[in-house]
C-alpha cells in the first residue's frame, strides 16, 4: 500500500471531526498524545502500526483513507447511505449508542 503526502493532516482532520484533543484520541487508539502529535505532524507516520490503523478503524476512522488519501468506506453505499454514515460519525458516542440500540430494536422487530 502507498503511503501518500498528508497522512498528519488527514489524522487531524478526523479527529478534529470527531470533537476529540490529542490526548483524548490517543487514549481511544492506545498511543500517548505525543505520539499522536508525531502522527499528526507527520514526523511519526512510517511508524504507525497494525495495532494503531485497527483501532483508527475501531473508533470510526477509515485507516484507508488516512494512509492513501483514498476513500474505501463509501465504495458500494448510496449517496444517502453516504450523507447518514457521515452524519453519524458527527454526533457524540452517546448518541451514537442510542442510534445503535434503536436501530437493533427496529432491526429484531422486523425478524
Amino acid at each position: 500500500m502507498l503511503i501518500a503526502d498528508g497522512v498528519g493532516n488527514r489524522l487531524r482532520e478526523e479527529r478534529e471531526r470527531l470533537g476529540l484533543s490529542q490526548e483524548e484520541f490517543g487514549v481511544r487508539v492506545g498511543v500517548s498524545r505525543g505520539t499522536q502529535k508525531k502522527y499528526e505532524l507527520g514526523t511519526g507516520s512510517s511508524s504507525m502500526d497494525l495495532k494503531y490503523l485497527s483501532a483508527l478503524e475501531a473508533i470510526g476512522v477509515d485507516a484507508t483513507y488516512i494512509v492513501t488519501a483514498s476513500h474505501t468506506l463509501a465504495a458500494g453505499l448510496t449517496g444517502e447511505e453516504a450523507s447518514l454514515l457521515e452524519q453519524y460519525r458527527a454526533i457524540p458516542d452517546q448518541d451514537q449508542r442510542a442510534l445503535r440500540r434503536f436501530l437493533k430494536a427496529m432491526f429484531d422487530d422486523a425478524v
